[in-house]
């Protein structure tokens, strides 16, 4: 139609893209993260938006298909963040479904005390109790040399993240898990793209999940993703992500079974509607297809990001070698080759200097810091009522919370942030 390559025409004349501008260091921030948009996704969402189709619809259907070729996975799923998708994940694992597997309030779930906050809340939002364990420095990843020692008849699942980007050693856990019939669930919102041995993180595990706010690898604005091989649990993750019901129909869509009205399902009488039948306590946790959209023409820059962000780290790691004497920067784990969230570094001890110290002159200067996330996460206040276990010291985890934190590496910066962070890190540890 003439007016939708008019309205096309339009957008394209009307975005500008935001990353063109020259960079002046000490004017101009130096973020941490960002989106990295052009007119072709402002043409998609518009497209949706002329659909008059605002819950998921099309656009999705396309993106979830093409996001499980990228991954070579069989089954995903979108939901509406990285959050969400730890939850459902999770949650579809307490599935009376699933028999003597499933996991059950009291059971106990293996993971990370160097943690972001929601990769454990799903567990305790279950009733399950968390067991924490140590990480490595200076990757800052699950020490899985403490994880084994750690197991006990109670324990069902390890929950653990690829820390910013880097895989923690998936062969270990792997083998840990089948030892002993363990669930896991891959946290994946900071890794997409980061393989192991050659294959994708994320797709190793019995769940995998994504994020896509503007901080990840790839942005709906907000939304996220649930991947596995397993139909079974696809099918109990998508109830979870739709009210808890037990029909699978795609939305807009009746009667895929083609015995809507003939189920005998608990104590509901027999033909009641296989729509309004919910197994599960489930939750609306579906996207709109604005943000399936705009998450399809991301997709087709995915290759350029990935490469980018591995670029961006090894410039970084290359020129920051300078400060060896004051900072432990973290490596690629053996045998992966990671797709960074950003460039992680712990200062070392007895330097003189203070991580905060070093933050705030950061700030001073426009360049933008972040904390990995929780630090040592069973200090954060909203854990004191919380009842969990500790297996071991969390000496490591004290330190991340002390003297780690990490700056941007994402496609939007270039040689001219780094350099100019370059000479601001200079600058402080001279003074």
């Amino acid at each position: 139609m003439e007016i939708n390559k008019d309205i096309k025409n339009l957008v394209k004349k009307f975005y500008k893209n935001p990353n063109t501008k020259n960079f002046v260091g000490g004017e101009d921030m130096v973020p941490v993260s960002g989106k990295v948009l052009d007119n072709i996704e402002i043409e998609y969402i518009t497209q949706a938006a002329l659909d008059g189709w605002l819950t998921t619809g099309r656009f999705n259907k396309k993106f979830e298909s093409e996001l499980a070729s990228f991954l070579n996975v069989k089954l995903l799923l979108t939901v509406n963040s990285g959050s969400s998708a730890n939850l459902a994940a999770f949650s579809a694992l307490t599935s009376e479904k699933l028999g003597e597997r499933r996991i059950l309030p009291g059971d106990e779930v293996i993971t990370a005390a160097a943690a972001f906050p929601t990769t454990v809340n799903p567990i305790f939002q279950n009733g399950a109790i968390p067991v924490f364990v140590d990480s490595h420095l200076p990757s800052c990843n699950i020490n899985e040399d403490l994880v084994e020692a750690a197991i006990t008849k109670k324990t069902k699942a390890i929950m653990a993240a690829h820390t910013l980007g880097n895989p923690f050693n998936l062969n270990k856990i792997l083998e840990i898990c089948k030892k002993n019939n363990l669930w896991l669930i891959e946290d994946n919102c900071d890794a997409l793209g980061s393989t192991y041995n050659g294959q994708m993180t994320g797709t190793f595990g019995d769940i995998g999940t994504l994020s896509f706010y503007p901080a990840h690898h790839i942005t709906m604005g907000e939304g996220g993703a649930v991947f596995t091989n397993n139909l079974r649990i696809k099918n109990i993750v998508q109830s979870f992500r739709d009210w808890g019901r037990d029909c699978y129909c795609d939305t807009g869509v009746d009667n895929t079974c083609g015995k809507r009205f003939d189920w005998k399902i608990g104590d509901l009488p027999r033909g009641y509607d296989h729509k309004n039948t919910y197994f599960h306590m489930g939750y609306n946790f579906k996207i709109t297809d604005m943000q399936a959209a705009c998450g399809l023409a991301q997709l087709k820059k995915l290759n350029f990001f990935v490469k980018r962000r591995k670029e961006n780290y090894k410039y970084l790691q290359n020129i920051f070698k300078d400060f060896s004497e004051f900072l432990d920067i973290a490596e690629a784990t053996q045998d992966s080759d990671p797709s960074w969230f950003g460039f992680l570094m712990t200062m070392k001890t007895n330097t003189g200097f203070s991580r905060d110290s070093l933050c705030k002159f950061l700030n001073d200067h426009k360049i933008g810091t972040r904390l990995l996330f929780a630090g040592n996460i069973i200090k954060q206040p909203y854990m004191k009522d919380k009842i969990y276990k500790i297996h071991g010291k969390l000496t490591n985890a004290d330190r991340i919370m002390k003297d780690t934190f990490w700056i941007g590496l994402y496609p939007g910066l270039n040689t001219d942030h780094f350099n100019y962070c370059h000479e601001v890190f200079k600058k402080f540890f001279k003074k």
